[in-house]
């Protein structure tokens, strides 16, 4: 115990100063990854800390003074706050990876990261879905190996919609008004003026201190501005393709102006998909307003540029009216000195087609001369899909690459699983390099004590998810029955698969329920349970995903399934790390090539989990034959959609019913499946060590910022 800890222990600290102290603590939201740092929050009120959904500003303001006075002279809480402090101001003061290896010239290197969506916590509903996740994973990354990282993105009042279902299963939509008091951001107090259609919008920065990594995030709804101009930073993909375009104006134009009012020293710009595109058109203006010409100008912006793609479907790519496009940019089309025709072509496959609409990502394309695929696959149907942009016939000759995406460790480790590897392999998250090393030796943990750990996270899993359901049955009036149903629901001892994700049609979420007979058998052996966890949300207009929803929802309450099929609703990050962490299969079903990579599957193997899923985006470059298991095939021959989903289907079926299900239950005269665990293991051994964002944040900076960054 320190000096420090020892004094406040015995004399303890008024109210104010454990308020003051824990706040200094809740602003850098280093505490979302760091457990350590949860700790006091936890032990000032548990069921407050719970019921705020982790939020610690917003504890603090519910907190009654009289338990925070009770907490002050308390020596054990007093001791986990000092700890806390003491933790996040010596991983603040380390001297990180980047400093210690930068070369002279590196050194002056600075990172703008645009992006529409960061997930840094669930307490923080700023986030939709997986490349929300990727953001916030990436920031963290960069925080922990200290490479020089601003990020710039939108505040929304509204967040993206709390997510409920009728009893009926139809999906209800709630749009929550958030008071930014109460979350871990500061007001700047700079305003910035973006050009929107003629009008001036202001808009306030706010920042977000995540470790060594700064998040910008820029809020128009201010009454000073116009109503169409509030609404801009209302939710996260709501409205008509026009605000959406205006909300992308707002990212990019008014994301770099932001950039510049703060003074930030960006020497790369990096576009995490095609929504900040127009960041490169205001870049281009401020050089030709230099005094550069537009040619030179455009070469500038170019070569400091770095987009990554996110998206293998051609309709995925946003697409605009170019003569609405070029109105609502005018005053930034005039500085820089481009006409409307010409502003056109930048976002046209096809140069001179008036037929063609505006395309954001070609925008960034042209803009960009580092460009990334999310997987090795991703890359390749990238290449192909944009050759007539780069003017050539053959996808080889398009110089798109691809860095496969990853997972921020800490921040989806359970903590029980991370004590465990520490104790098994020597696992070091603080290590703070881009090699997550000492992996490869989970093959060798203890099968005893590995087994002993997946039945204490399944365990773990199965209350979190009685307790989701008891809410819900209380929400919908069911009283005393159905919350005594709920509790009941689920087993722990039985073999549990989970699927979590954004609900996209593509996704294929009830895919298993197609031939619902020999489902219905497969789940119906008491001697072999099986049970199966969904959780995702569909974006509020996408019909076809609430009603897959929907479906999973009355399938789980029919007769032969009831019980063992659950949908959890409201998906956030904290069911996220709750599903990853206590499933034993991963189940991840997508139509062959539209998933560009997937993070999810990359979560369950470092607590031993399995995926089973369809080799696309990520799998088929994690996949060895023997740590999981390969739905049908990699072919894309089939066009019907139908032959497709049953092919697909009756392949998932094979697996069930002749190889996870048996190998699960086949134990030795310890109780262990010995071949399962071989396998799980296997997984564990060779997943986490590859899909991080440690390795591949660290293949950014070597393949792309750098050589941005020297231009």
């Amino acid at each position: 115990m320190s000096a420090s800890t020892s004094t406040s222990a015995s004399q303890g600290l008024a109210p104010s100063v454990v308020r003051e102290r824990l706040r200094e603590l809740a602003m850098n939201l280093w505490w979302t990854w760091n457990e350590i740092a949860q700790r006091p929050f936890a032990a000032l009120d548990p069921v407050l800390w719970e019921a705020t959904k982790r939020c610690p500003i917003r504890l603090l303001d519910l907190v009654d003074d009289a338990r925070v006075s009770a907490a002050g002279s308390d020596h054990s809480f007093l001791t986990v706050l000092e700890d806390a402090r003491v933790a996040t101001v010596a991983a603040m003061e380390r001297k990180p990876w980047f400093v210690r290896v930068a070369k002279p010239k590196e050194k002056t290197l600075r990172v703008a990261y645009f992006c529409s969506e960061f997930a840094i916590h669930e307490s923080l509903q700023q986030y939709s879905g997986g490349l929300g996740v990727l953001a916030g994973d990436h920031v963290k990354s960069c925080s922990d190996l200290g490479i020089p990282f601003v990020g710039m993105g939108l505040l929304y009042r509204h967040g993206y919609y709390i997510q409920e279902f009728t009893e009926e299963g139809d999906t209800r939509v709630l749009y929550p008004r958030y008071d930014f008091r109460l979350m871990p951001l500061v007001e700047t107090g700079v305003r910035i003026h973006c050009p929107i259609n003629g009008r001036d919008v202001e808009a306030r920065i706010w920042r977000m201190q995540v470790g060594r990594s700064t998040v910008y995030l820029l809020d128009a709804d201010l009454p000073s501005n116009h109503p169409e101009d509030r609404i801009l930073t209302e939710g996260l993909y709501k409205g008509e393709p026009e605000l959406r375009m205006r909300q992308q104006i707002l990212l990019g134009v008014g994301g770099t102006i932001a950039l510049a009012a703060l003074k930030e020293p960006v020497t790369v710009y990096h576009l995490n998909e095609g929504h900040a595109a127009f960041c490169c058109i205001e870049r281009v203006a401020r050089f030709v307003e230099s005094g550069m010409p537009l040619e030179q100008a455009s070469a500038r912006v170019l070569a400091s540029t770095v987009f990554t793609t996110h998206t293998p479907v051609p309709a995925g790519h946003d697409r605009y009216d170019p003569t609405v496009a070029a109105a609502a940019l005018q005053s930034v089309l005039d500085r820089a000195g481009l006409g409307a025709r010409q502003f056109a072509d930048l976002g046209r496959e096809r140069p001179g087609d008036p037929t063609e609409l505006f395309c954001m990502t070609v925008l960034a394309l042209r803009h960009a001369a580092q460009v990334n695929g999310v997987a090795a696959l991703h890359g390749r149907v990238s290449r192909e899909m944009w050759k007539s942009v780069y003017g050539v016939a053959n996808a080889k000759d398009v110089p798109i690459g691809h860095i496969t995406n990853g997972v921020h460790p800490r921040t989806w480790l359970h903590p029980e699983a991370e004590t465990f590897w520490r104790r098994q392999i020597g696992l070091d998250l603080d290590d703070g390099t881009p090699a997550v090393s000492r992996w490869a030796d989970a093959k060798d943990a203890s099968p005893e004590d590995f087994w002993n750990l997946r039945t204490s996270l399944r365990r773990q899993l199965i209350h979190f998810v009685r307790g989701r359901l008891v809410e819900a049955a209380c929400k919908r009036g069911d009283g005393a029955e159905g919350a005594a149903e709920a509790v009941s629901t689920l087993r722990e001892d039985a073999l549990t698969i989970g699927f979590a994700r954004r609900f996209a049609t593509y996704k294929r979420a009830p895919l298993i329920f197609r031939d619902l007979r020999r489902l219905t058998d497969l789940l119906a052996d008491d001697e072999r349970p099986v049970q199966i966890i969904f959780a995702g949300k569909a974006h509020p207009r996408d019909k076809g995903g609430q009603e897959y929803a929907k479906q999973i929802y009355q399938l789980m309450r029919s007769e032969g399934l009831r019980g063992k099929v659950v949908l959890v609703e409201e998906y956030d990050m904290r069911v996220g790390r709750a599903l990853v962490s206590g499933c034993d299969v991963w189940l991840n079903n997508p139509i062959r090539p539209h998933e560009a990579s997937g993070t999810s599957g990359m979560k369950p193997p470092m607590h031993g989990g399995i995926n089973c899923s369809i080799l696309d985006g990520w799998w088929p470059e994690g996949y060895d034959g023997k740590n999981g298991w390969a739905i049908g095939t990699e072919d894309e021959t089939e066009s019907d959609q139908n032959r497709r989903d049953a092919r697909d289907a009756e392949s998932l079926y094979d697996l069930l019913e002749y190889e996870i299900i048996p190998e699960f239950y086949d134990r030795n005269r310890k109780g262990l499946p010995t071949k399962w665990i071989r396998r799980a293991l296997r997984s564990a051994s060779t997943v986490p060590s590859v899909f991080n964002t440690h390795r591949m944040v660290g293949e950014y900076l070597a393949k792309y910022y750098v050589p941005a960054h020297l231009g």
